[in-house]
């Protein structure tokens, strides 16, 4: 489903909130290995959450928030912190479970390793959303840590609502077979993936093309859709439905870690959108938050601000 929408709206993310907690290790311990680390932070996280930050620090455009926390302090928290970054928390619920938590390693070289306990997260309701969320003028973020279920239903709300929805496979569900991603696919406007998330769209739908470029091209040919493919230090692809397929290079930073930077690429995205960007303009001031989020510890700790990503983009 393609979209020529251009005037500013709102961004709806719909998707999961966890606490991280995060140590650092001189390397990531293998199966059977115990690392020690000195000390560990508390911060705040989860894919839904996370974007939904991202959009509301970069783009200047009203950012609502649903999903779900437990009723413990780490939930109430999270969504303190929400309301804080000016988001919209009226339609994050309370569930029976504790709040998600994510258990965050990185090595010497900013890489991680992730666990998540999904928690609350797998309450969230797509049937309990408020009908005013979905309209026209909204673009909806979505991700793959809360029900797939839910996601799916999400997304055909607002696609029928005719809103531009932005799909984050991430993570990509062990048992996603070709036939729930193939419908939410087409009711979506663009995809953005990593470039194992790539590989892992294609093979489940069964594409059969050697290189990133070749995929995206092939996926957004046959859902009708812009596929967004970030390949970390080489910058990002954005291919169109059309047949088309631009470069977006990386900004070079000094990497302290990268838990964040592809939240806030997604986040910046959709808050773009919602501005009225056209999506390789939006990709690209995506990609340099993305670069700009990598200088600092943590998820949201480290996502810039509109103001640091214009001075950015300026002396590109």
């Amino acid at each position: 489903m393609t979209d020529s929408n251009r005037h500013q709206g709102t961004v709806f993310v719909f998707g999961s909130v966890n606490i991280d907690l995060v140590c650092r290790v001189d390397g990531i311990a293998r199966p059977g290995e115990t690392v020690l680390s000195a000390r560990y932070e508390q911060l705040f996280g989860g894919k839904g959450a996370n974007q939904a930050v991202a959009a509301a620090r970069a783009s200047r455009r009203p950012v609502a928030f649903a999903g779900a926390v437990g009723d413990d302090d780490l939930g109430r928290a999270a969504r303190e912190q929400m309301r804080r970054e000016g988001i919209d928390t009226a339609h994050l619920a309370t569930g029976a479970e504790r709040t998600g938590c994510a258990f965050i390693a990185i090595d010497r070289s900013g890489e991680n390793a992730i666990t998540v306990a999904s928690g609350a997260n797998l309450e969230a309701s797509a049937g309990d959303l408020d009908p005013s969320l979905f309209s026209a003028d909204t673009v909806l973020v979505l991700q793959m840590e809360i029900a797939l279920a839910e996601t799916l239903a999400a997304a055909e709300r607002m696609s029928a609502a005719r809103g531009r929805v932005v799909v984050n496979l991430a993570p990509v569900p062990a048992d996603l077979r070709a036939d729930d991603l193939s419908r939410l696919l087409a009711a979506s406007n663009v995809l953005v993936v990593n470039e194992g998330e790539l590989a892992a769209a294609a093979r489940i739908v069964g594409v059969d093309a050697a290189d990133p470029a070749a995929m995206a091209e092939a996926l957004a040919a046959r859902y009708g859709i812009e596929v967004i493919a970030t390949l970390g230090g080489d910058g990002a692809l954005v291919a169109s439905a059309d047949g088309g397929c631009e470069t977006i290079a990386a900004m070079a930073v000094d990497v302290v870690d990268t838990t964040g930077a592809g939240d806030t690429f997604v986040g910046v995205l959709a808050g773009g959108l919602a501005q009225g960007l056209p999506t390789p303009e939006a990709a690209r001031r995506a990609s340099v938050a993305a670069s700009l989020a990598c200088r600092r510890l943590g998820a949201q700790t480290a996502m810039p601000s509109a103001d640091e990503i214009d001075a950015a983009l300026a002396g590109a």
